[in-house]
């Protein structure tokens, strides 16, 4: 079967990724299926994505302009779903994106949304049909 397993994030500050992403994807529609001292995993449409934390860091922050992943990108609903999380994802620590250019900063038939969190990690939320 075609498409990916899990995707497995490294975060220096737990606590704050489980706020800030947790919210973001029980909002997507992701399920937590399990949370371990070091981690908590969260699952949807037959995969899942992993937050946790390593020893074996190099840096605290994610550097989306450096060489690897750039951001990750959601199925985020309708419009109206796509337009409720980016109207709170501030209040749970993820900043609006080409906020000046939303909904179409991907181009006139894209409806998305961008965002990025406090440890610079960047998620897309983009709209059913987009």
């Amino acid at each position: 079967m075609p498409g990916f397993h899990h995707v497995e994030l490294w975060v220096a500050d737990l606590a704050e990724a489980r706020l800030e992403w947790g919210w973001l994807l029980a909002q997507l529609g992701f399920e937590r299926d399990s949370s371990w001292s070091e981690g908590e995993s969260w699952s949807a449409g037959g995969a899942y994505l992993t937050l946790t934390t390593s020893p074996n860091l190099s840096r605290a922050a994610h550097d989306r302009r450096a060489p690897g992943v750039n951001h990750l990108a959601f199925h985020g609903g309708t419009r109206a779903r796509v337009d409720a999380i980016m109207t709170a994802a501030p209040a749970h620590g993820w900043t609006p994106l080409y906020h000046d250019r939303y909904p179409h900063a991907g181009g006139p038939d894209h409806y998305a949304g961008w965002l990025e969190n406090s440890a610079g990690a960047k998620a897309e939320i983009v709209a059913d049909g987009s």
